[in-house]
């Protein structure tokens, strides 16, 4: 098959486009002919090996000169290809969606577990679904565990980026009050998306506003831990799932606010400091999936490469801030 591998850490110019050898799926997997993936900051960071202290931290995914796996990509929507021993769930033919945490959907094929994936709706295009997984999952998750509810008030720092088209679109449909913070291009696709206020953060600093929220959800990871507190209601929930902006390598990037809020945490009550991370989920997946059936939520894109322009998809989504989601067709 082919597939963009890498054998060092770097910018794009290091994902190659090479022959390899068809995955084979083992228990509890399947063989999926991929048709779209979608970049998410998870896949630069790891490409870049960054920031620079988790190739220590995570040795099960970070080498010291290269990822321990050598073709990126989470996202995923495809046709089912081959069954592994155990599989009973899915067929060969079915048309799925999800995410693959151990990555390998930049590629004709990938093997899959199965417990990941779910069934994909025939009448949902396979660019838009692939742009579901990772993201829409992260903002859900996100919203839930803060228990954002209808009349709360919400902050999105980054909400013209893949979870954070999500997340105002998921708010907005719980009935929350969202405030999206992003650049003046972008305030007009916000407001499309269900944000009653846009804060254009090149003009204004939402944290000496004045104003105050139930919860802030911060996708950014370029403010203080002080900034983001400060616009938070006494027994409001801060959620922190900042993927950073790429500048080439970070020794720390946002673990550092990661890390400071892990240790205020206990001693901020009854505010809430949140360092969450989603897990790859078929069931998250199929309750996004009722969603955009039912016309509550949207999978948006900003532009579609094919798979031989990866390179190219990957230095847009590092360089140009994507409006949402950048999606990969196979």
């Amino acid at each position: 098959m082919k597939a963009f591998v890498q054998d060092r850490y770097g910018g794009p110019e290091v994902l190659a486009l090479r022959t390899v050898d068809d995955p084979v799926p083992g228990p509890g997997e399947v063989l999926v002919r991929v048709r779209a993936s979608s970049l998410n900051a998870a896949d630069w960071h790891l490409m870049r090996g960054d920031p620079y202290v988790v190739r220590a931290l995570d040795r099960t995914t970070f080498g010291w000169r290269a990822p321990k796996r050598p073709i990126r990509g989470r996202d995923l929507a495809g046709v089912v290809a081959a069954l592994g021993p155990g599989v009973t769930d899915l067929a060969v033919g079915d048309e799925v969606v999800g995410e693959v945490l151990a990555e390998g959907a930049f590629a004709e094929l990938v093997a899959a577990p199965a417990d990941v994936l779910a069934r994909k709706p025939a009448d949902l295009p396979f660019e838009q679904a692939a742009a579901l997984p990772l993201a829409g999952t992260t903002a859900l998750t996100g919203l839930r565990e803060a228990r954002l509810a209808a009349g709360d008030r919400l902050l999105v720092n980054g909400a013209s980026g893949g979870v954070g088209t999500f997340a105002v679109q998921l708010a907005a449909a719980l009935g929350a009050e969202v405030t999206a913070v992003c650049s003046a291009r972008n305030a007009d696709q916000a407001r499309a998306l269900g944000a009653v206020h846009v804060v254009d953060y090149a003009r204004s600093d939402f944290a000496a506003s004045g104003q105050r929220y139930d919860v802030v959800l911060d996708l950014v990871g370029n403010r203080s831990l002080a900034d983001l507190r400060r616009v938070l209601t006494a027994d409001g929930a801060l959620l922190l799932s900042g993927g950073g902006t790429s500048q080439g390598g970070s020794l720390f990037g946002p673990m550092r606010l990661f890390a400071v809020a892990g240790v205020r945490a206990r001693f901020v009550r009854p505010q809430r400091l949140l360092a969450f991370r989603a897990e790859p989920s078929a069931a998250m997946v199929a309750d996004l999936l009722a969603m955009v059936a039912a016309g509550t939520l949207r999978p948006v894109i900003d532009r579609t490469y094919p798979l031989a322009d990866l390179p190219e998809a990957m230095r847009y989504l590092e360089e140009d801030h994507a409006a949402a989601k950048v999606v990969i067709t196979v």
